[in-house]
């Protein structure tokens, strides 16, 4: 997945940037007050981006299985 593309689902659910880390970007969900670290590589893994969603609280309709 694009980085860009996870920042933009991120950013749609109510999550907001916290803060710059030394590779990585703090986004923070308001909701449920969980911070997560999000890598600033182009491409992110299927697996990471779907376990920084579930981190943060967001539950997409393309992730339930």
């Amino acid at each position: 997945m694009k980085r860009s593309e996870l920042i933009r689902q991120l950013i749609e659910a109510g999550c907001h940037f916290y803060r710059h880390g030394a590779n990585h970007d703090i986004y923070l969900n308001p909701k449920t007050s969980q911070k997560q670290p999000v890598p600033r590589h182009q491409e992110i893994d299927n697996a990471l981006a779907k376990h920084i969603k579930k981190y943060l609280g967001i539950i997409s309709k393309l992730d339930v299985k």
